[in-house]
């Protein structure tokens, strides 16, 4: 059965359904027979719930006996159960809130059960002399739900409906957010009503009602400050611009910085490093690049640039787009908010993807909905074409991968004597749940045990982020790797794990790093905060960063010893590092066999799709250079040799030539080829647009368009002469040196240059 839609041609509906309730029928049973993930973190779960009831039911027992020492145990049990659940728990505080027992009536209850605990203890008549306390508290309550409300107000007035990163917003009135307690709800209870039950507990034992009184008073005055530190926030002064005021700001700096092409991103948590991996390509293209996100917790998961990034939660903000001078986007992936930028008429749009391979995501039939479809080599337009997902030839460029530019080629076999550098560097499991898709479960433990034989073999082991997102039994193999690289580590002789000179370098290295990247915010800052901290960058950071970078990854790699076995599951070093650091690569069939080539080094994948390897091979065109190893890892030992004795490689021409086909040629340069596309599409997207214009215009004569009349000077408006950037002119021809019109956006078109100054 074939693994991939892109191999063949396309079936028929009806056996595209029929093969996909089989792959689902077949993906149900592999769920059910997978082991359990580890229990561990469910029985902390509920450890921590019945400890919590326990101590609840306890003081209830101290209070209606009455037990001092019973009462005063059980309180602070429960107290420091909610630290623990604060700190290490938090899933549990949702679970409880889903159970009305939020944190109020947690600490409602805690403080009502000492209250009677109070009110049982000694002589009749003690209603009286503790009515203060029971005031007071009632009143401290009564201030943590008016909090609780204005909280709320604050939140609203700092949720903008424009955020950005790099970007001057200090005319946005922006301001630090309110400190953590007032606006959490959780950690000012525990804060705030921390004096009242240490007052309540005191009277408890001394049987005097002072104790009480004194504590919720502390506590009252406690809240009536945090309630007028958020009420002053609300004085029109303290708060931040208004959305109309937001929104007029943004298309003000979108007519001064003139962006001409973007890079769009949608995504979950975890899929940052899929628009990450193309910031430096956005760097070095022509024009003026923006980063433009939709999800506002994307914006602190962004890697450290100095392209200017704008999320625009919202569709309306979002259209405002079509009034600026942006003309192309570019994707890295597809998501369900991308139809509503592709509704814009003025951009055009190109699918870059964030990897290729021979796996079906590499020839979604979504990609059709783009204008063009930018890839690496001719083996990806071939992909397209087999495919048949609607994909046309014509709109298929080829741009090869500017990223590959930091892998470097292979400099020859290792030494003589020198310890074989091996990277096993698998995909996971994938949301269908095909056993060929990652060699973790099937295959993983048999070639590391055969790697970790090799006395002369130093093992790095990268698994992919979402390995045992989808199946436990991926997340089991993983860990189960990782136990056995350990071990292999522990059992390596003394002398040869003793930490390299270096070491000392790497942290210095490590320390400047940090601080070049580091967010430059305190921790608990909101959106607004975080905008007002990253704002315009230095002059000169990104290239402090790459130059920090690139001194880090070579400190890094010296610091460690030449034989120990290394688990890389961090942000650094990155994986192109490693495949520097690496003379062979053991993987599946991913993008990152399609990375790997450009350094020319000898690699493997793992079959594990039950197919025979000719068919493997026939089915995957990556594989094609590749040493196919067959689960049991039966191939390692020969494979080894191919790497310590170049003249056992029988494969090195025929990567050399799938380098070519997936790749492309090394000149022009891939980023070259990038900027030749973008100017392609650039130009027609200028051309659409003047052709529009002429054909409104001759169909019933209207006014000049809204962004002629608010953006004088944007590219690709005809017949607004003396308009720098317009295709045709210099940017530095001076008013009224020529006027661009329709048949110059025929011609080559070359983004105006952002080193040019603002109109």
């Amino acid at each position: 059965m074939p693994l991939s839609l892109c191999r063949s041609g396309r079936p028929s509906r009806s056996g595209r359904l029929s093969r996909s309730r089989r792959r689902l029928t077949a993906s149900v049973r592999r769920r059910r027979a997978s082991p359990r993930p580890s229990g561990r973190p469910l029985v902390a779960k509920v450890l921590m719930a019945a400890v919590l009831a326990g101590a609840f039911v306890a003081q209830a027992a101290g209070a209606l006996l009455p037990d001092v020492p019973l009462l005063l145990a059980a309180t602070a049990v429960s107290l420091a159960v909610e630290g623990v659940l604060y700190r290490w728990q938090p899933g549990m505080l949702s679970l409880l809130a889903t159970s009305h027992a939020d944190v109020t009536v947690r600490h409602v209850l805690r403080d009502l059960l000492l209250v009677v605990g109070l009110l049982r203890l000694g002589e009749h008549g003690r209603e009286q002399q503790f009515g203060w306390p029971v005031a007071g508290l009632l009143a401290c309550y009564a201030l943590h739900c008016a909090i609780q409300a204005v909280s709320v107000l604050v939140r609203r007035t700092r949720t903008l409906p424009v955020l950005t990163r790099n970007i001057d917003a200090s005319a946005l009135r922006l301001s630090p957010a309110p400190a953590a307690p007032l606006r959490r709800p959780g950690h000012r209870l525990l804060l705030l009503g921390l004096p009242t039950t240490a007052g309540l507990a005191t009277a408890a034992v001394t049987g005097e009602a002072l104790p009480a009184a004194a504590g919720t008073a502390v506590s009252v005055a406690l809240a009536a400050a945090g309630l007028g530190a958020l009420l002053v926030r609300l004085l029109p002064s303290r708060r931040p611009a208004g959305e109309q005021e937001v929104l007029d700001w943004f298309d003000a700096w979108l007519a001064d910085y003139r962006p001409t092409v973007g890079l769009y991103f949608s995504g979950g948590v975890s899929s940052a490093y899929q628009a990450n991996m193309w910031l430096e390509t956005m760097s070095r293209l022509e024009g003026r690049p923006v980063v433009i996100l939709r999800e506002r917790f994307m914006v602190a998961r962004i890697a450290a640039t100095d392209l200017p990034v704008v999320c625009l939660p919202k569709v309306s903000t979002l259209m405002r787009l079509e009034h600026s001078t942006l003309r192309v986007l570019i994707h890295p992936s597809n998501s369900g908010k991308t139809s509503q930028v592709l509704r814009i008429p003025t951009i055009k749009h190109a699918f870059v993807n964030h990897g290729e391979s021979d796996k079906l995501s590499s020839c979604n039939p979504y990609a059709k909905a783009y204008d063009e479809v930018w890839v690496a080599g001719p083996q990806a337009r071939e992909r397209y074409a087999r495919a048949a997902v609607g994909v046309e030839d014509k709109d298929v460029v080829e741009i090869g991968r500017p990223q590959l530019d930091s892998v470097r080629p292979r400099s020859g076999p290792p030494a003589a004597g020198a310890r074989t550098t091996v990277l096993y560097a698998p995909t996971w499991e994938g949301w269908d749940g095909h056993p060929g898709n990652t060699s973790v479960v099937a295959a993983g433990e048999n070639l590391v045990r055969a790697l970790l034989a090799d006395p002369a073999v130093r093992l790095l082991y990268k698994p992919h982020p979402l390995t045992g997102s989808v199946q436990p039994a991926a997340g089991a193999a993983d860990r189960r790797i990782r136990e056995l690289i350990r071990a292999a580590s522990r059992e390596r002789p003394a002398a040869s794990a003793q930490p390299a000179r270096s070491a000392p370098e790497l942290e210095r290295l490590t320390a400047e790093l940090d601080r070049l990247t580091a967010a430059g915010v305190r921790e608990g800052a909101d959106q607004v905060e975080r905008m007002l901290a990253q704002s315009a960058p230095p002059p000169g950071r990104a290239e402090a960063v790459a130059r920090a970078t690139a001194a880090w990854e070579e400190a890094y790699w010296a610091s460690l010893p030449v034989d120990e076995h290394q688990i890389v599951t961090g942000v650094r070093p990155a994986l192109y590092s490693c495949f520097n650091a690496a003379d062979l690569l053991i993987s599946d069939v991913s993008s990152v066999i399609s990375d790997f080539l450009a350094s020319g080094k000898p690699y493997a994948v793992a079959n594990t799709s039950g197919l025979s390897e000719e068919a493997f091979r026939a089915g995957f065109p990556t594989v094609a250079a590749a040493t196919v190893l067959t689960p049991d890892a039966g191939g390692v030992p020969a494979l080894l040799e191919t790497v310590r004795h170049p003249e056992k490689d029988e494969l090195a021409d025929a990567r050399a030539e799938l380098k070519l086909r997936l790749m492309g040629p090394d000149e022009p340069t891939s980023q070259e080829r990038c900027n030749a596309a973008l100017r392609g599409l650039y130009a027609a997207a200028l051309h659409r647009g003047a052709h529009g214009e002429q054909a409104g215009a001759q169909r019933h004569p209207r006014p000049r368009r809204l962004t002629e009349d608010l953006l004088p000077g944007v590219p690709g408006q005809p017949g607004v002469p003396g308009q720098p950037g317009l295709p045709g002119q210099r940017r530095d021809s001076g008013a009224g040196a020529g006027t661009g019109t329709a048949a110059d956006a025929e011609g080559p078109v070359t983004p105006p240059s952002r080193s040019g100054p603002p109109v």
